[in-house]
């Protein structure tokens, strides 16, 4: 029986030529006691169409049910879990939670009340948290707070709108088992709007992509057995072909409705060629040991007395090496990325590049950060242009803008050069900062989660605009990163954290793939899901280790 149905539903803003369909004829049937995932890409409508659900907004067209009555507005049977964080920020966890209880549970007595709040906390794991305030918190106790409160209004459906887009790793794979359980528990109805492909595969009956025109598109019928283990679940023949037909019926749809906003990546050598500044490259007789991390320390002081964020970590890279670096939350991936950069102090040890000890930051070493950090009220072509001016003293105006113009066009920027920051979207930016790092003809480029900020098809483009540039190039390059597939994906090595503190590195994989790589012909090698497993076991492995260092505290 249908719980929530959508009848020929049309939404869309603005008036005139400024009016924008978001939702086109959308016809869908939410069977009762099912997990539903949505799936699609920033600015498809996912928001917008649960926001119907919801009873936050209406309709132009057609009809949204409930229990087969029209929705006219927001109810304790819907509860909804947003993006954000919408916490009183005065009170606290107990606080927070007995709001919803209070306000739908008000023929209760106060002692059942508070009975209630104490379930509610308990079910999220956050009992010895009960008095905090949401400031201190961690972003993942926030949102647990928020599922809390949901589930205290004890709802028919769960909505759930990306609520785990903005946390790491390690705390979101915890609130997905967490939700499991929960919809396992108590048979809910739910549905979760995400744009990650594994989350839906693992929590969903069924998933559905919400196409970039509006439309819903292909039903994909989950038929994993439950639970979902997700090292067991990699190496199911069953999931491998649902994940592989998901993602490639996103990246058709998205690419196709990509097309008009930016430049597809040139596939001809510009008219200049190569930049005759950049052909001029740096030679090292150092081959193998180009860049040399020796027992490496980072201790931070604290009222506690010093913390060991990074401890003894020793690597060796060739010259033209892409590594990746990889480990949950906390782990000083990010820490021993800026000590190679110049921009953190080294506690103890030393790093070598080319022979030579870092000694602060330089552009020789090229950094891409997670926000693109670009001036807004520069042009692309000028914001590039800074460091290539600083770089090339000795070249001619022209051989210096050769060498701007020349990236700009390798990450899909050939029709944007003068665009405004400001006006750019983050994908543009992040395009253009890519650009501006290659085009420093930097000796090592360092990548700080440099596509953690943006959705799924944009980061999927920028990773092979990525690999296609440093094809080119060779630069030995590091990039740090949560997301297993996109350290497969680019590295030659895989290199993994142990948990902080005291963290160093536990595992090394060599990946043995072919280049030039697509995440298409990945998916499809016999070797990509084997790689796969023993970069998830040791991040499994990790997630365990933090679980009994804090039942142990």
């Amino acid at each position: 029986m249908a719980i929530l149905e959508f009848k020929d539903v049309c939404k869309g803003f603005g008036t005139g030529l400024d009016r924008k369909e978001v939702l086109k004829n959308i016809t869908l049937s939410v069977e009762q006691g099912e997990f539903l995932a949505i799936l699609g890409f920033s600015g498809t409508g996912k928001t917008t169409l649960i926001n119907q659900m919801a009873g936050l907004a209406r309709p132009d067209s057609g009809e949204v049910l409930f229990r087969g009555r029209p929705i006219t507005g927001p109810g304790p049977e819907r509860g909804m879990v947003f993006q954000s964080y919408s916490l009183m920020p005065w009170l606290t966890v107990a606080g927070n939670i007995a709001l919803a209880v209070d306000a739908v549970h008000k023929s209760v007595s106060r002692t059942a009340r508070a009975a209630m709040v104490d379930k509610f906390i308990a079910m999220v794991g956050l009992s010895h948290a009960r008095g905090r305030r949401p400031a201190e918190l961690s972003g993942g106790m926030r949102q647990r707070v928020s599922v809390a409160r949901a589930l205290a209004m004890n709802p028919e459906v769960l909505l759930l709108d990306e609520p785990l887009s903005a946390l790491d790793a390690l705390t979101r794979a915890n609130l997905q088992d967490e939700i499991t359980q929960i919809w396992q528990a108590d048979q809910k109805t739910v549905v979760l709007i995400t744009n990650d492909v594994d989350e839906a595969i693992l929590l969903a009956d069924r998933i559905i992509p919400l196409n970039p025109d509006g439309t819903l598109g292909k039903h994909f019928k989950v038929s994993i057995t439950r639970p979902r283990a997700r090292t067991v679940m990699n190496g199911d023949p069953v999931f491998k072909k649902l994940r592989a037909d998901v993602t490639r019926y996103l990246m058709d749809a998205g690419v196709a409705a990509k097309v008009a906003e930016t430049r597809a990546l040139p596939q001809v050598t510009p008219i200049h060629g190569a930049p005759r500044a950049y052909v001029e490259a740096a030679k090292s007789p150092i081959e193998d040991r180009y860049l040399e991390f020796s027992q490496l320390s980072r201790i931070y002081p604290t009222p506690e007395g010093p913390l060991t964020v990074v401890d003894r970590f020793d690597l060796k890279m060739k010259k033209g090496e892409f590594v990746s670096l990889i480990g949950h939350s906390g782990c000083g991936k990010s820490t021993v990325l800026t000590m190679a950069a110049g921009l953190n102090d080294i506690s103890g040890g030393a790093i070598k590049l080319d022979g030579r000890a870092i000694v602060g930051a330089d552009p020789e070493r090229a950094v891409v950060f997670q926000s693109p950090s670009l001036f807004p009220w520069l042009t692309a072509r000028e914001n590039v242009a800074i460091g290539v001016d600083r770089v090339y003293p000795r070249a001619s105006r022209a051989e210096r803008q050769e060498v701007v113009e020349y990236y700009l066009e390798r990450v899909g920027l050939g029709g944007a050069m003068d665009r405004m920051a400001q006006d750019m979207s983050n994908g543009m930016k992040q395009r253009a900062g890519i650009a501006r790092a290659f085009a420093l003809n930097p000796r090592l480029l360092l990548l700080d989660e440099p596509f953690g900020m943006l959705d799924s098809l944009t980061r999927w483009e920028l990773q092979e605009v990525l690999m296609e540039v440093w094809s080119r190039t060779r630069v030995t390059a590091i990039c740090v990163t949560h997301d297993v597939d996109e350290a497969i994906l680019l590295a030659d090595r895989v290199v993994m954290m142990t948990n902080g503190p005291r963290a160093r590195i536990g595992k090394i994989v060599d990946v043995d793939l072919p280049r030039p790589r697509t995440r298409k012909a990945l998916l499809e090698h016999p070797d990509y899901y084997s790689y796969r497993t023993e970069v998830l076991r040791f991040l499994e492995d990790c997630k365990h280790d933090a679980h009994k260092k804090k039942e142990a505290a």
